[in-house]
């Protein structure tokens, strides 16, 4: 399957901005899932070519400006070609050993309850097994309800609560794995769902690592392992090492952020122009060379 992204974010300061960075991870890359055919990254229309990967094989980059600006519009978007693969991404290269993902952080550290949850679960059949019982119980437990949470509700919160989105469930799911000893991580990233659908975010779900497999994803919110109508683009021990865009600025007054994810599967005249400005953008590079 062939899914075409774009991923608007608008920035705006009620007061003329003095100083913006900005972290972006925004850049996909291949993996065993998916093979990026096409992909730029944009602020305020200038397209970013400074991407360079990471301690986890992914790709940032780091975006400053000194001088005042009232707003920062960050684009994403391009063709990413995925494949089914029942949620295996394998061995991604890395220079970050899993146990790493063993770290708890604020976001992710388990509670009691959910670590009675965890210990309570099945042990035959292995890591994999355990882990999709795990997914299940949790989805049990907690609620697909949104408005009850915010960005900074912990596992443990909203574990208690009954009730979350997407990234309580997967940041539930990271602390009970990592309550059984089993590396996880946060994966932010876009998902394929009902045609004509906009939604306003990136979605977010889990990967644990199985021995036998390598990294497999999770999404509890949806009680499945991630298919091919998923595209991976950054990971982290919670939801905000993982996030997209991160950032500081030197401002007064409010700042208003406007997010629009726009993700459809490709038509082949579209598939055929991205590939075309691709081979474009790649010839004007090498003659400014």
């Amino acid at each position: 399957m062939k899914l075409l992204v774009r991923h608007q974010t608008i920035y705006r300061y009620q007061v003329a901005a003095g100083q913006v960075a900005m972290r972006l991870k925004l850049m996909p890359v291949d993996t065993a899932a998916q093979k990026v055919l096409d992909w730029q990254v944009s602020v305020n229309g200038e397209v970013l070519t400074r991407f360079g990967p990471n301690g986890f094989g992914e790709m940032e980059a780091i975006w400053v400006r000194h001088d005042r600006m009232d707003h920062a519009v960050i684009v994403a978007e391009g063709l990413v070609e995925t494949r089914e693969s029942h949620g295996v991404v394998g061995w991604p290269r890395t220079a970050v050993n899993p146990r790493y993902f063993l770290r708890e952080t604020r976001l992710t550290k388990a509670s009691a309850a959910i670590r009675d949850m965890a210990r309570a679960l099945p042990e035959k059949g292995g890591a994999l097994a355990r882990l999709h019982a795990l997914s299940a119980a949790l989805r049990e437990a907690v609620d697909y309800r949104s408005g009850v949470t915010t960005a900074t509700t912990t596992a443990a919160e909203a574990f208690a609560l009954g009730a979350g989105v997407c990234q309580d469930h997967a940041q539930i799911f990271i602390a009970g794995a990592r309550a059984l000893g089993i590396p996880a991580r946060y994966v932010s990233g876009y998902l394929l769902a009902d045609e004509g659908d906009v939604l306003h975010e990136t979605h977010g779900w889990a990967e644990a690592l199985v021995p036998e497999l390598g990294w497999v994803g999770f999404d509890p919110s949806n009680r499945v392992s991630v298919t091919e109508y998923y595209l991976r683009v950054a990971s982290g021990l919670d939801a905000d090492a993982a996030a997209p865009i991160r950032g500081s600025v030197t401002v007064a007054g409010d700042i208003r952020i406007d997010a629009d994810v726009r993700i459809a599967q490709a038509e082949e005249g579209v598939e055929q122009r991205q590939l075309q400005r691709q081979q474009q953008q790649s010839a004007q590079a090498t003659t400014r060379d």
